[in-house]
C-alpha cells in the first residue's frame, strides 16, 4: 500500500499494532508457561486476554477502514520476540525467581512497544477525526498501561525480591 495521508500512515501503524499483538499473544503464552509465580502467571493469563481482546479492537478498526488486519508484518515486533525467546523462553536460568524476574522484563519490553504504538495511533485518530476509533484505542491504551503497572507491582513486591535472596 502506497503511504500517501495521515489516514493512510494510520491505517499501516493499525495493522502494524495488529501484527505486533499477535506476535506477542504467542510470546506471551510462552511465558506464562515459563513461570512459577502463581501472581505472574494469573497476570500472563490476563495479558493473553488482554492482548486478545486488543486485536480484536483493533481488527475492528482495519476493517472499519476497508483495509485487511495482515496487510502488515511488524518487524519491531519481531525483534523482541526474539529477545523473548533468548531471554527467557529459552534462556537457561536455573534459579526458578530469576527466571521470573526476566518473563518480566520480557513482557515489559513488549508491553512498552505496544504502549508507543498504541499512542501514536491514538494521536493520529485524534487529529483526523475519528472519534470512535480515537475511543477505542484510548481504551487499549489504558488497559495497556494497566498491564504494565500490575507488571512492575509484582516485579518490586514480590520477584525481585526473591531473586536477590
Amino acid at each position: 500500500m502506497t503511504i500517501s495521508t495521515l489516514k493512510d500512515l494510520y491505517v499501516d501503524q493499525l495493522q502494524d499494532i495488529y501484527s505486533a499483538d499477535k506476535q506477542s499473544l504467542d510470546a506471551t503464552k510462552k511465558l506464562h508457561d515459563k513461570a512459577t509465580s502463581s501472581e505472574l502467571k494469573s497476570a500472563l493469563e490476563a495479558g493473553v486476554k488482554g492482548i486478545s481482546q486488543g486485536m480484536e479492537q483493533v481488527k475492528g478498526l482495519i476493517q472499519g477502514h476497508k483495509a485487511d488486519p495482515t496487510g502488515e508484518h511488524c518487524k519491531g515486533m519481531e525483534g523482541i520476540v526474539k529477545e523473548v525467546h533468548a531471554h527467557a523462553v529459552n534462556a537457561d536460568i536455573a534459579d526458578k525467581d530469576v527466571m521470573d524476574a526476566s518473563i518480566i522484563a520480557q513482557y515489559q519490553r513488549m508491553t512498552h512497544y505496544g504502549i508507543a504504538g498504541y499512542g501514536t495511533a491514538l494521536a493520529f485518530a485524534k487529529r483526523l477525526g475519528l472519534d470512535g476509533d480515537a475511543s477505542t484505542l484510548q481504551t487499549c491504551l489504558d488497559n495497556t498501561y494497566d498491564g504494565d503497572r500490575h507488571m512492575t507491582e509484582i516485579a518490586t513486591g514480590e520477584v525481585n525480591k526473591e531473586a536477590a535472596a
